[in-house]
């Protein structure tokens, strides 16, 4: 929670640093520790928050007493909604929420620390630039492809749409230096050491399901 100190961002750079943190944490949160997530969201709990950290990290609790609070609050409450819509719609729900908290967060530091318009707009491209956690959640968080792409064969497309592409867990764009792996049932791409699948392991794995969809629960 927010009473763990953590440095405090001061520049453009830091509170986009500050930012991508906790954006990654709150992803890991509803993606691949998903299992963890929907367990600790009991709605027979009080009020519960969705807490992103600037370390990655992320973590369920009630909000903080303070009033008002040293920071932006995400969503109350969370907890409440969990068993009475789909749990992709839940999960989508939270995704909405967070995206809001973090750009909360970000422009109160901007304001804390009196940027002006240059710095407010240059914020704000430095965020518009990384999928929204919605997109990362919901599979969508693709970059644009040029309209010249349509002219190039079946193979290239098919590049260009794995280039194109964003890691389900991490939200970082694709890097052809690194190893991926497509799920087979959502068909959205992960860094292999997100999931923790090696080239090696791969090649024994039929069909592979992501933590996401191997942890679904069916629903009555």
């Amino acid at each position: 929670m927010e009473g763990i100190p953590h440095p405090i961002p001061r520049t453009v750079e830091e509170v986009f640093g500050d930012f991508k943190g906790r954006r990654a944490g709150l992803i890991k949160a509803l993606t691949t520790d998903v299992e963890k997530f929907y367990h600790q969201c009991d709605p027979e709990k009080e009020n519960l928050c969705l807490y992103g950290m600037p370390n990655e990290t992320w973590e369920v609790n009630l909000p903080v007493e303070e009033v008002p609070p040293e920071l932006p609050e995400p969503a109350l409450g969370i907890n409440f909604a969990r068993d009475g819509m789909q749990e992709k719609d839940w999960l989508s729900l939270v995704a909405v929420h967070s995206d809001s908290w973090l750009l909360a967060v970000a422009f109160y530091f901007g304001a804390r620390f009196g940027f002006g318009k240059n710095e407010r707009k240059r914020l704000f491209q430095m965020i518009n630039e990384v999928p929204t956690i919605f997109e990362v959640v919901s599979g969508n968080g693709k970059q644009p492809k040029d309209q010249s792409d349509d002219d190039e064969s079946g193979e290239d497309e098919e590049e260009d749409d794995e280039q194109g592409a964003t890691c389900g867990a991490c939200g970082e764009s694709y890097g052809t230096d690194e190893f991926w792996i497509c799920c087979d049932v959502c068909e959205r791409w992960f860094h292999g050491k997100c999931v923790k699948i090696t080239p090696a392991k791969a090649e024994h794995i039929k069909q592979y399901k992501c933590p996401g969809c191997s942890g679904k629960r069916a629903r009555v």
